[in-house]
């Protein structure tokens, strides 16, 4: 009886450190950092910060972005705005995330744009080095001058 009792205990605790693990482990398809930001030069149209939020799905990645390089020159209705996000990883190989979907933008506010989605691979660290914006048939690009902050992207 005693044998039955101590193999008993031994099993169940050994599943509460394996339900222990699993809590602690990190989730499967969670992007690292989930934000960032950096310095985009739009050319004439502006340049400023831009903040990235980012989120995973298997390999899908969606971002959002919310930048102060680009104002809105008049009010722009909500999913009026196309965007192309370039992602750059240290092998100079390049992913795109594409999306036309935008909040409402008062004239004078900040561009807001996303979700961007794309495939993006696993375990490669992704930077954006550009960003087109196209509003009304006029397209904006903008060209990284920072690194993101804290980091890359690991989808």
């Amino acid at each position: 009886m005693r044998h039955r009792r101590l193999g008993l205990g031994a099993v169940l605790g050994s599943g509460v450190i394996v339900a222990a693990s699993l809590v602690a482990a990190p989730l499967a398809g969670a992007v690292s950092p989930d934000t960032a930001t950096l310095s985009f030069d739009c050319g004439s149209y502006g340049s400023g910060t831009a903040t990235l939020t980012a989120s995973q799905d298997g390999s899908t990645a969606t971002i959002t972005v919310s930048t102060s390089a680009i104002t809105a020159p008049i009010d722009i209705s909500a999913g009026s705005v196309s965007s192309t996000l370039t992602l750059t990883d240290s092998n100079s190989q390049t992913v795109t995330l594409t999306g036309s979907s935008n909040p409402d933008i008062s004239a004078g506010s900040a561009v807001s744009t996303g979700p961007l989605t794309g495939t993006v691979p696993t375990g490669d660290g992704l930077q954006a080095s550009s960003l087109q914006v196209t509003v009304f048939g006029i397209t904006a690009t903008c060209n990284a001058t920072s690194a993101q902050d804290p980091g890359p992207f690991v989808f």
